[in-house]
């Protein structure tokens, strides 16, 4: 993984942490699990979520934690699931939430490939997992990654909405300057914690926050 598949533009800003001590130890391990074990996404949509959206188009960022580790549902896009595959809860509530703000139903599709081409990076903090093995890879090294991610972001991007849902992306979050992006903040959307996330109106505020700064909408169907 030296030579890092991932779109140009951020591989432009992210070069320096392709050379870090952290991103040999951590291309080791995942490697190795590639070989050894299953492990989601596909080893081709690692870097999904920045293929679809590249820095300069950038307009929303929702923040996960590691991806799903149930057998064809994780793509390389937080929350989303391939098309065909039942939505788990949390994307179920995340709809919920949509058609409730918005009056609007989004599509039964779990695949969010339709946001993020809109300029929605859906980031995980964590990019890979064994199956059947929920945060399995925490703590190797993509934290390190997704969370200079964050900060060039911060440092090359302004009029950016973060969706910042439980304390773990808030905690992530918190190098955002509040001043110059729109920070939203809620309990996570999983069935734990749906109380807290339901009627934030998320996604009207998102919408209107882009339309004020002269950027098109994102149709969250």
């Amino acid at each position: 993984m030296k030579d890092v598949k991932i779109d140009k533009t951020w591989k432009a800003v992210l070069k320096e942490e392709f050379q870090k001590p952290y991103w040999e130890e951590l291309t080791k391990f995942v490697r190795k699990q590639y070989l050894s074990n299953k492990v989601y996404p596909p080893a081709k949509n690692i870097f999904r979520a920045f293929d679809l959206c590249p820095l300069d188009k950038v307009k929303v960022v929702i923040v996960g934690q590691d991806p799903y580790h149930g057998e064809k549902q994780a793509n390389g896009l937080s929350f989303a699931v391939n098309d065909g595959i039942t939505l788990p809860p949390s994307l179920k509530n995340i709809y919920k939430e949509i058609q409730s703000d918005l009056e609007n139903a989004p599509l039964s599709s779990g695949d969010l490939s339709r946001w993020a081409r809109q300029g929605v990076l859906m980031l995980n903090s964590v990019l890979t997992v064994t199956a059947n093995n929920p945060a399995s890879h925490r703590d190797k090294g993509w934290e390190k990654f997704t969370d200079a991610v964050i900060k060039t972001l911060n440092k090359n991007r302004p009029n950016i909405v973060y969706l910042l849902w439980g304390k773990y992306a808030q905690t992530k979050g918190e190098v955002i300057d509040r001043d110059k992006n729109l920070v939203l903040i809620s309990g996570h959307p999983s069935p734990y914690s749906a109380h807290l996330f339901f009627g934030n109106h998320h996604f009207s505020h998102c919408n209107e926050y882009l339309k004020k700064n002269g950027l098109r909408e994102i149709d969250w169907k």
